[in-house]
């Protein structure tokens, strides 16, 4: 899998010190609570320490910006209550260091660090911007995934803004529950998805067909789009890999490929199947069946 273009330009920039784990402690915690990572690039020395995330989950990475010293450790508060530098001075260091990363936003969080929002992404840093962390933050007490939840709440939007005409539209039972999804034909779990999709009623499905995996996939999209009965084909292909015959397709279609493009785009979609909820809440990966019906649950009380 690629890097996102401000991991790349993070790892360039910085002084290729790498610290194995941050795992952040509750903002209960008291200020004896540290959250400690040891610079290593191997196995620990003794005397050293390393913690790492909970549940067996990849560990976090922090990468150092100003040059620190092998095996040197980095010690910071728990308690989110150092630093003295403001959200608009950590955006102008970060800017400075990082020129080639456009800021969204920053927010200072109650875990001691400063959250640096560029598009969708969430980077961690110091008051100072000495040091940057890639990869999820884990609230150590509750076991959630704090970058997760945070990426959830910018990605949310307005359900009734989605130019659904460019969707392909599918209808089970009464329909009274909603979900919008972005697809690539060639996409394994966006067929993952489609199976257990089958399985729910009452359901509401506009698809978004999104050709961004493979070279073939505008052309599958294409197809399935100009297809006599769209939704039909696009099930076929999905959930039974059976795409419509040659010649199927309806005279003088024009697919809406390229507005889905720009509308995924501008949504920020960057891989699918990422889900949309009548609520405003956004989703990405394929679903087991009870996170989705608690999904589709919620929003449909939301959204009623």
């Amino acid at each position: 899998m690629n890097n996102p273009a401000w991991l790349s330009a993070i790892r360039a920039a910085a002084a290729a010190a790498t610290i194995v784990a941050a795992v952040v402690a509750p903002a209960s915690a008291s200020a004896a609570d540290k959250v400690i990572s040891t610079q290593s690039a191997g196995q620990p020395q003794p005397g050293e320490t390393v913690t790492s995330t909970s549940g067996g989950g990849p560990a976090a990475k922090v990468t150092s910006t100003a040059g620190a010293n092998p095996g040197e450790k980095v010690t910071s508060t728990a308690t989110g209550q150092g630093g003295s530098a403001d959200t608009d001075q950590v955006g102008a260091l970060f800017s400075q260091r990082f020129p080639d990363l456009t800021v969204t936003a920053v927010h200072r969080t109650p875990y001691g660090l400063y959250e640096v929002q560029v598009g969708m992404d969430l980077i961690y840093t110091d008051a100072k911007v000495g040091w940057v962390m890639e990869g999820p933050l884990i609230d150590a007490a509750t076991r959630q995934d704090v970058t997760r939840e945070r990426q959830e709440q910018i990605g949310a939007i307005s359900f009734d803004q989605l130019p659904l005409k460019l969707a392909v539209k599918r209808v089970t039972g009464d329909g009274s529950r909603a979900v919008a999804i972005f697809e690539d034909p060639n996409c394994g779990y966006c067929k993952q998805l489609r199976h257990t999709l089958e399985g729910i009623p009452n359901l509401t499905v506009y698809t978004f067909i999104y050709p961004i995996l493979a070279p073939d996939s505008r052309t599958k999209a294409r197809d399935i789009w100009c297809a006599q009965k769209p939704g039909q084909a696009w099930d076929d292909w999905m959930v039974r890999g059976k795409m419509p015959p040659a010649g199927a397709a309806t005279a003088n279609c024009n697919a809406p490929i390229d507005q889905v493009l720009a509308l995924g785009q501008r949504l920020m979609v960057r891989g699918t199947p990422t889900l949309f909820f009548p609520d405003g809440s956004r989703v990405s990966g394929a679903l087991p069946q009870d996170e989705l019906l608690a999904h589709l649950d919620k929003s449909s009380k939301k959204g009623g």
